[in-house]
């Protein structure tokens, strides 16, 4: 490693440390709460047989094998299909995709001339979306573009001439796209803005007040993300009108989540300490979370040599790679995924059993984040993290 990127190495690590001492993971050990018993089961007002959606659209629901709506389904849902503006507030795991894509799937087969643009932080992320599209699509005749970085913006180009009711992307490729006239924004009646706390985290924020400006100003909004703050309400102001606000958001460290630390005295032995949490049989299935490409990278490699099924993801991968990779994971080809910040959202995965955070992430929001990749859909999960 040159001296200059070993500077810039070691600056950057001391900044993630000083960001993260905003909260002691060892406070999280101490105050555990592993238990789900403690809060009271959320009975739903709704049921999806008898909302007011389409019969084909209930039909597909039973077979994703949905039997009752979330928390931010059951109170989003409604407001929806009423054409209300809408901000949604909930926790990662929660069910927001099909909060939206319920009722808007719903909306346009009532009427084909309506248009539905989502915007996603993460191709990862666009991608879960497209997929949950076409499963909750399946035999509506209602057809989606999907637009992100790293496959060929020309394919795209192609798919938006077929005038798709749906286009899901990522801001970066929506905003090529417009300013090459492939996509024509004022023509969608309906926007949808996911996890937009981590767009603006990303430093999107400029790239969306771009897109907003194109949009129609007759539009229904929907916007949804895990936290609000100032630059959050900022975007709002400019993006929805007399919103109905759903929070389900009880608390951010999710109740069947389990939360261990790894004290680390000697550096040199670190991947050692990795290694002997990986050898336990209870690991099964395990997100590791680094803070460079780099770094993720040499980790996977090492864990490769000693004998782990591993692979990793990150910026220097193709997007072709990315998908591969993670389907691999999905189907537990691979035992051991790791990643940078760039899978600590989008990504819904049966059965993660650890997350383990070996190099300290950047922020308690992004912890979160990170962790909520594990203890979904009510299984437990156990999130570790190195100190």
């Amino acid at each position: 490693m040159s001296h200059y990127y070993r500077n810039r190495f070691n600056k950057n690590y001391s900044r993630a440390t000083r960001r993260i001492k905003s909260f002691d993971p060892s406070s999280l050990v101490q105050n555990n709460s592993f238990t789900q018993d403690k809060e009271t089961e959320y009975v739903a007002v709704n049921s999806f047989t008898n909302l007011a959606i389409s019969d084909i659209l209930k039909k597909n629901i039973l077979v994703k094998g949905y039997t009752k709506p979330t928390p931010i389904q059951d109170q989003v849902i409604p407001q929806i299909l009423e054409g209300k503006d809408v901000i949604g507030i909930a926790n990662t795991g929660t069910g927001k995709t099909a909060a939206f894509l319920i009722p808007l799937l719903n909306e346009v087969e009532k009427n084909r001339s309506k248009k539905v643009l989502i915007v996603a932080p993460t191709r990862e992320l666009a991608v879960q979306i497209k997929n949950e599209f076409f499963a909750f699509s399946r035999g509506m005749n209602i057809y989606s573009s999907l637009c992100i970085g790293g496959v060929s913006i020309y394919g795209q180009k192609y798919e938006l001439r077929r005038n798709p009711n749906f286009v899901i992307g990522t801001p970066g490729r929506i905003k090529d796209l417009v300013n090459q006239r492939g996509l024509n924004l004022s023509t969608f009646n309906i926007v949808v803005l996911d996890e937009v706390d981590q767009m603006l985290d990303f430093g999107f924020i400029g790239d969306i007040r771009y897109l907003i400006s194109f949009l129609s100003k007759n539009r229904q909004s929907l916007f949804f993300s895990a936290t609000i703050d100032a630059r959050t309400k900022e975007l709002l102001a400019g993006f929805v009108r007399n919103p109905v606000t759903v929070s389900v958001k009880k608390q951010d460290i999710l109740k069947n989540i389990k939360h261990d630390i790894v004290r680390v005295s000697d550096r040199s032995r670190k991947i050692e300490q990795l290694h002997d949490l990986l050898i336990k049989k209870e690991f099964e299935k395990v997100l590791i979370f680094g803070r460079t490409k780099w770094g993720v990278q040499r980790l996977s490699d090492e864990l490769v040599q000693r004998g782990f099924n591993a692979d990793v993801i990150h910026g220097n991968k193709s997007q072709s790679q990315r998908l591969r990779i993670l389907e691999k994971f999905k189907v537990n080809a691979i035992q051991i995924l790791l990643a940078t910040d760039v899978a600590s959202r989008g990504l819904d995965i049966d059965k993660v059993s650890h997350v383990i955070n070996y190099d300290p992430p950047e922020s308690y929001e992004t912890y979160i984040h990170r962790i909520g990749r594990t203890g979904r859909a009510e299984k437990p999960g156990t999130a570790i993290t190195f100190v």
